[in-house]
């Protein structure tokens, strides 16, 4: 792999592409820098290390950035955990990032890159986690609205700070569909997830009440079993002491014939 003072050793100018998002407006920037000076702040730094963007010029002054993850010039991924600026061939599975198994207990060993930036990255990923004075066109001037809203009760709650006893059906985000001529418009809400309605409690009553049935019999057919495990055990008891008094009586009487 070429280190940076091969890189520049060899003459060749170092690119790369800085991939910027910014959560609260929803928008994202990609710039390409081929100074060194300006990208000489980020190397040598890991996978969610911040850095600060007054190197990248006076427009970035008092931003901060999160380093979120990157590709190198031949397009491997960076993958977190993974300490060292080089690739590594490691065997994975299902649950870790840069892959996806196609079948159920599928491993794979893949080609990743390290978590630690150098000057053979090509894009890197950057979130921003601190504003600064300016304003960047394209990515904090503008905001671009959630596509989909949530559909899980308590985080429409929380959206619209709403009470307990207010409808949260009546606050859904709808999305609206294409217009078609002719026709009215139309739109489309979430299925809300964890909505207590009376039918999920009648569905609820009613499983309790199963239970509770499947209980009471349990307890009954136990009871009927251990009742008539009872009556074998005093028949068997009582048949043996019949048989033991026959014994007795068999004994006597030969004892009183010899005699």
């Amino acid at each position: 792999f070429l280190s940076l003072a091969d890189a520049r050793r060899r003459g060749f100018v170092i690119k790369m592409k800085l991939n910027i998002a910014f959560p609260a407006t929803g928008c994202q920037k990609l710039i390409e820098v081929d100074d060194e000076r300006k990208l000489q702040a980020f190397f040598d730094k890991r996978i969610s290390a911040e850095v600060a963007g007054d190197s990248l010029g006076d427009d970035w002054k008092g931003y901060r950035f999160r380093i979120t993850g990157g590709n190198d010039k031949q397009g491997f991924p960076m993958k977190q955990g993974v300490l060292t600026n080089g690739r590594v061939r490691l065997l994975l599975s299902k649950g870790h990032s840069c892959y996806r198994p196609r079948r159920t207990g599928e491993r794979k060993r893949k080609s990743v890159r390290g978590c630690i930036v150098d000057a053979a990255m090509s894009v890197l990923s950057l979130v921003v986690v601190q504003k600064g004075e300016q304003e960047i066109p394209g990515l904090t001037d503008k905001t671009i609205p959630r596509r989909l809203g949530p559909k899980r009760v308590g985080k429409i709650r929380k959206l619209f700070n709403l009470e307990k006893a207010d409808d949260v059906r009546q606050y859904v985000v709808r999305r609206p569909m294409p217009e078609k001529e002719g026709r009215k418009p139309k739109s489309k809400a979430p299925k809300i997830q964890r909505l207590v309605t009376p039918v999920v409690l009648q569905r609820k009553r009613s499983k309790v009440a199963l239970k509770k049935k499947k209980s009471a019999a349990y307890k009954e057919a136990a009871a009927d079993y251990a009742k008539l495990l009872a009556g074998v055990q005093k028949d068997k008891l009582s048949k043996q002491k019949k048989d033991k008094a026959r014994r007795k009586s068999s004994i006597r009487k030969s004892e009183t014939a010899q005699a």
